[in-house]
């Protein structure tokens, strides 16, 4: 998952068990998956072009991040030519009960543009002066940002974002923002009614944005909302928005105060 500032993208996800190795740690493979997702994320914003890569650098991994730990991949462009981009990448692994931070790798994706077609299958050109796009913040208020890609499994039988998938997406959003507010162990307990008001497209961003606005004893409120943008034209729609409602546990699984 993926939040944005500027110029920087932010994917930011959680180390579960199915990317793990055998020492419970980041699979290097699935670290360099997240990477280079980041980097065309990154470039296909800076340039709103199509990008592949090219190659990757100077991959150095100095720490690892351990099982249930919220790993965060900066992505920066650090050079731009007429037809090819530098992407720096930064993974920093985060305790979720601490907020303890650490740098665990890094590295540089170059991102070349190729010729394709635009939303609305219009040919591109490749060869083009890059310059920056600007991104929408729709909500610069919001805890935490969150950005995905939509793939074709993804999808339903429409070529469009699965709303059970939709909802798992908004859902760990409320779960990254609630726990790095309260630096408790939450779980989901119920949510509000849920709006979906656009579909999203296979190709395009799912962009979520997760506010906590409310505390309470054993429970808190994330208000999460959801956008569709389109890769090469920058185009948004507003598709869903809910209210999340997660509860403070203990090691036994049992509601607890929530520590303020």
């Amino acid at each position: 998952m993926i939040h944005h500032t500027n110029r920087i993208i932010h994917l930011t996800d959680i180390v579960f068990p199915k990317n793990i190795n055998h020492h419970e740690t980041l699979f290097g493979g699935a670290a360099l998956s997240y990477m280079d997702k980041v980097a065309f994320i990154a470039a296909t914003r800076f340039g709103r072009r199509h990008f592949v890569t090219a190659s990757c650098d100077n991959i150095d991994f100095e720490k690892p991040a351990f099982k249930g730990n919220i790993v965060d991949f900066a992505a920066t462009v650090v050079e731009a030519g007429r037809r090819s981009l530098k992407v720096e990448v930064i993974m920093q692994a985060e305790d979720m009960l601490t907020g303890k931070r650490a740098i665990c790798t890094r590295g540089t994706f170059s991102m070349v543009a190729v010729a394709g077609k635009n939303d609305n299958n219009e040919a591109v050109k490749p060869l083009c002066d890059l310059k920056m796009s600007k991104v929408s913040h729709d909500d610069p208020d919001g805890d935490l940002r969150i950005v995905e890609l939509v793939f074709a499994d993804d999808t339903n039988h429409h070529g469009t974002l699965f709303g059970g998938h939709g909802l798992s997406l908004m859902a760990k959003a409320g779960f990254i923002a609630s726990t790095q507010r309260c630096r408790e162990v939450m779980v989901l307990a119920s949510l509000e009614r849920t709006n979906f008001k656009a579909p999203i497209v296979v190709g395009e961003i799912v962009d979520l944005s997760a506010k906590v606005t409310r505390i309470g004893t054993r429970s808190l409120t994330v208000n999460v909302k959801m956008w569709g943008e389109g890769l090469l034209s920058g185009e948004r729609q507003f598709c869903a928005d809910s209210d999340f409602i997660m509860v403070a546990v203990d090691k036994d699984g049992s509601s607890k105060d929530i520590v303020k």
